[in-house]
């Protein structure tokens, strides 16, 4: 190889500091009763589906939760908050904050609640009754919604640069 190929650490670019960042990665929720739809995302700013946790034993399905939680190495979870059409808070979301501070108790994370008005109603878009009837079960449109859900949180904490700024 060519003296100066792989050039001193001194010479590197401030920015050239992966190795030593803190990566974020983040766990999207979609909270239910009988599913949970799951999204990951990281800095980069993309929410990508997972599989839903959809077993009907609750304690299973929260052992599938911190199993994931500890599988992907998560440093913060944004979990969907169901409020009415008007805005307020209610019996859902209530559920939902005893959900979230649970979470925050059991993998002392932060926990970003974010607005989920209509993501179910978005991640079914497309599909048709036949569709919806096949793959609910699977938790599919759960973790699709919890894809949107996390995307929305994702591009408000990292904004896409506007067409034509420089970086």
């Amino acid at each position: 190889m060519a003296a100066g190929f792989f050039p001193s650490p001194s010479a590197r670019p401030a920015h050239d500091t992966v190795r030593f960042r803190t990566l974020m990665r983040f766990l999207g929720i979609d909270y239910g009763t009988r599913r949970i739809g799951l999204a990951h995302g990281d800095e980069l700013g993309i929410a990508t589906p997972l599989p839903a946790l959809t077993d009907a034993d609750p304690a299973k399905r929260r052992a599938g939760l911190a199993a994931m939680v500890k599988q992907r190495r998560i440093t913060e979870i944004v979990l969907g908050y169901p409020l009415n059409m008007n805005g307020s808070a209610g019996f859902k979301a209530k559920e939902v904050d005893a959900f979230a501070e649970s979470l925050r108790k059991e993998f002392g994370l932060p926990v970003h609640l974010v607005d989920e008005r209509l993501t179910s109603h978005m991640a079914q878009a497309g599909m048709t009754q036949q569709e919806l009837r096949e793959i609910r079960a699977q938790g599919i449109i759960d973790s699709r919604a919890a894809a949107l859900i996390l995307q929305d949180y994702l591009d408000q904490r990292f904004p896409p640069p506007l067409p034509g700024a420089e970086f």
